[in-house]
């Protein structure tokens, strides 16, 4: 009686291996092939990208000095005591006292504020004020920083003046090279004074002419950072050259023939409202160099990685088939029905994990049972954080804002206060992670925002609170009331002032929060689109947030309702129900 032959088949280690060598060693010569067609180009891109990091640092350090200028020019700009000083016409003593005590000082201050050298001069209209200026209308002084007080008849009949753009509050300035700037290499920031009291329909009081030198200005434009035979240059908006380190090759103007030698990379400086060009020029014979270098480390690494990946994949291979095996055994086990077969396996690896299973499989079936289950609360806890996360408080920028204003102007009590109940704020909202706390814990927090808010505000808002002692007991979902606190603040206002009334009662087995205002009111048509998630996703988004966590913690019987009357004001409701803190 014949044996039954048993089909030959191709072993597991060696389809291993041939799967190893088709996706391993020749995509990496594929790669090799391709790498070296196009090495040229990656190399161009690499000291593009290295050159654009570079052009970046010099740009931000032309950016840096320019915006301290602009700064100076601004703190003079939006300083309405100094706008009044100006606008005196009082003569004789009081005009000394004015000058030495009120205006002198501010400009003092401001040449002294930045560590570039400026000159500063002031054309005033005011011809109470007297000129005050050395050696000559320029004035320049290389070493230190200076300023001239002028009167504006002196700029009045020049081109320049009357070329300025028109003016827009708080935004029209410009760099521009006047006078003798160009011989004396200097460039000018101009801006002019106007009355900070219609501001709608400026009314001209003075000019501004702020100085610096442009070796100072661009000393960061060095050619040697991007490397030897380089240029660097600066174009203004009118493609005019206003700076360059290194020397122009005789194409500089030919610009297909600049190609065809120079690497040309491009940088954008916005500069006021103009913008400027940082241009550089990188030989193209540098990179060939380079180029030969990387072409032969392509052809080595290949090579080296051909050969190392031919004996690391022969390894593999009978690494894992002998594993493999050793499932494929008990594994026909468990098909001719003997279920007691178990994998001896020792490791920490994936095959161990596979052995686990394959012995365990039937005694976890009750375990996986409960998982599904507890995946199921799982999920709901996950869609409660993440609409949790989702909240995001945008009164801190306000908030940051604030305590820069207070600190810049040393109001320190202000300052403290407002940082402590900043702090305060964030500890409770933070609440070590839980989204659950104590209605107590929920109208301290509520408190502190507002504490920050008075702060801003002051007088301008009143606040009264009005809660029942029976809520205190209770839990509710965190940060309820703050977003609905936030909203009147930054779109109720009708006015100079407002008045809001927080209420919390218990009724029922329900706790009601009364968030009230005596504000402008919303339509109803507004407050169906902030409830219509679907069709105005961008309307109402922190509203939606708190309903949509409110009814998936308790259910849809609970959550936020808002009642408004144009001109009246705005009570928004939220409820919950009664449970108390474990």
């Amino acid at each position: 009686m014949k044996k039954q032959r048993r089909h030959k088949y191709v072993p597991i280690g060696y389809k291993l291996m041939l799967t190893y060598m088709f996706f391993i060693i020749i995509p990496v010569s594929l790669i090799g092939f391709v790498s070296h067609s196009m090495y040229n180009d990656s190399l161009r891109e690499h000291i593009n990208t290295n050159i654009k990091g570079t052009l970046l640092q010099i740009r931000d350090n032309i950016d840096y000095k320019m915006d301290e200028v602009t700064r100076i020019s601004t703190q003079l700009y939006s300083d309405f005591d100094f706008y009044r000083n100006l606008r005196s016409y009082e003569e004789g003593w009081e005009n000394y006292d004015r000058m030495s005590k009120k205006v002198l000082p501010k400009l003092d201050v401001a040449i002294q504020s930045t560590g570039v050298k400026i000159g500063m001069s002031l054309f005033l209209k005011n011809e109470s004020i007297p000129e005050i200026y050395s050696n000559s209308l320029e004035g320049y002084l290389d070493n230190s920083s200076f300023y001239h007080l002028y009167h504006m008849k002196r700029i009045e009949g020049k081109s320049w003046y009357y070329d300025f753009p028109t003016e827009k509050y708080a935004e029209t300035m410009k760099w521009w090279q006047i006078e003798s700037d160009v011989e004396n290499n200097r460039i000018s920031l101009l801006r002019r004074l106007i009355d900070t009291y219609e501001p709608l329909k400026p009314k001209e009081i003075g000019f501004l002419r702020i100085n610096v030198r442009i070796p100072d200005l661009f000393d960061s434009v060095n050619y040697t950072k991007i490397g030897k035979g380089s240029n660097l240059v600066i174009k203004n908006e009118f493609g005019k050259t206003m700076y360059q380190s290194g020397e122009l090759p005789e194409n500089y103007n030919n610009e297909a023939e600049l190609n065809k030698d120079y690497l040309t990379i491009k940088e954008t400086i916005v500069v006021a409202t103009q913008e400027w060009q940082l241009i550089a020029l990188v030989p193209i014979a540098i990179l060939e160099k380079d180029a030969v270098k990387v072409r032969l480390f392509i052809i080595l690494m290949c090579l080296i990685c051909c050969v190392v990946f031919s004996f690391v994949g022969i390894f593999i291979s009978r690494f894992f088939s002998i594993r493999i095996n050793k499932f494929v055994y008990v594994l026909n086990a468990y098909r001719e029905g003997d279920l007691h077969k178990r994998i001896k396996y020792r490791g920490k690896d994936e095959f161990s994990q596979i052995a686990t299973a394959l012995n365990d499989m039937g005694e976890n079936i009750d375990m996986l049972i409960k998982e599904v289950y507890l995946t199921q609360l799982q999920k709901k806890e996950a869609e409660l954080e993440i609409l949790q996360s989702q909240i995001n408080p945008h009164f801190l920028y306000n908030t940051l804002s604030s305590i820069i204003q207070l600190a810049k102007f040393g109001q320190n009590e202000k300052l403290q206060q407002m940082v402590l109940e900043l702090a305060k704020f964030y500890r409770l909202t933070l609440n070590e992670g839980r989204t659950m706390i104590p209605v107590p814990t929920e109208i301290e927090q509520a408190n502190a925002y507002l504490e920050i808010q008075k702060i801003k505000y002051g007088d301008r808002l009143e606040v009264m609170f009005d809660f029942d002692t029976e809520i205190w007991p209770y839990e509710t979902i965190k940060l309820i009331l703050q977003p609905f606190i936030e909203n009147v603040l930054k779109h109720a206002w009708c006015g100079d002032h407002i008045h809001l009334r927080i209420v919390g009662r218990k009724e029922g087995d329900n706790i009601l929060f009364r968030i009230i205002d005596d504000g402008i009111g919303i339509r109803q048509e507004r407050i169906d689109q902030i409830f219509d998630s679907k069709g105005h996703t961008n309307t109402g988004y922190g509203v939606r947030n708190v309903d949509q966590r409110i009814k998936l913690q308790y259910g849809p019987e609970y959550g936020v309702t808002i009642f408004s009357r144009v001109g009246i004001g705005t009570s928004v409701q939220i409820l919950i129900p009664a449970k108390k803190r474990k």
